[in-house]
Order: C-alpha cells, then structure tokens, then sequence
C-alpha cells in the first residue's frame, strides 16, 4: 500500500523507508485498518516530530506521515479511525499538536485532511539553490 500512496520509486525503496521508520523506536507508529474479514484495507504512518513544523506552535508534534485507504473503503470512516489511532498515541507521549502537509496541487487530500478534522494553517512553496562545489563567476 505504501507504493499505492507513494507511486514515484521503486518497491525497494518503500520497504527501506518503511524498516527505517519502525526503526525510529517510540518515535514512529504506523496503524493499520482492517476489515471485519481481517484484510488490510489501510494504513497511517506518523512521527513524533522535534524541530519545527509549520503552523505549530510546540516542538513535539504529531506528524501524520502518510495515510492511505482501498478506493473501496474510502468514505467509511477508516482514515478517521486511523487518525484517532495516532491522535491517541501522540498524546500519550506528550504531544499537544496533531499535524500533516501535503501537495498545493493536491485537493483531494486538502479535502480529506479538512474532513478529518485538520484546519488548514498556511500555505508555502519552498525554494532552493545548489550550491556545489565552489565554481569560477563569469559575467
């Protein structure tokens, strides 16, 4: 599912991201929905987060990493039930802030996020300029 929600890169590159994650310790968690048959039909990774996160005010947030749901069961609940999952969790290790970013271009999880119960706090476009190794001017 990881590849579903992450589609640029390989498999390999998803199950290094992933086993680093769970590497973090009390740091990281990841949820997994699951269907009354047992079949996993989702999944939210989240971070315990030191340093600054825009449009926070503390420096331990909760930060949704990534969530994902089968078309099928989206609209039933599940990626609010995982999101209450982390919400508990960041909680219980102290986090007053429950946060998560996505794309500008991205408005169905703008949507999403807003139906979850997110406000949205700002929004940005980064920049930024290589600066290598050093290199001769010429004008």
């Amino acid at each position: 599912m990881r590849c579903l929600l992450w589609p640029e890169g390989s498999r390999d590159e998803r199950v290094k991201e992933a086993v680093a994650l769970l590497q973090r310790l009390d740091q990281a968690v990841v949820f997994f929905g699951r269907s009354s048959k047992s079949l996993t039909i989702g999944f939210a990774e989240a971070t315990l987060r030191h340093d600054f996160v825009n449009g926070c005010e503390t420096s331990l947030v909760t930060f949704l990493e990534g969530i994902y749901v089968q078309p099928a069961w989206r609209r039933r609940g599940v990626a609010r039930c995982l999101c209450d999952a982390i919400e508990s969790w960041g909680r219980e290790r102290g986090s007053v802030e429950f946060a998560s970013d996505t794309d500008l271009a991205n408005v169905a999880a703008q949507r999403t996020h807003l139906a979850l119960g997110f406000e949205e706090t700002e929004r940005v476009v980064c920049y930024r300029r290589w600066i290598g190794p050093p290199r001769a001017c010429s004008a």
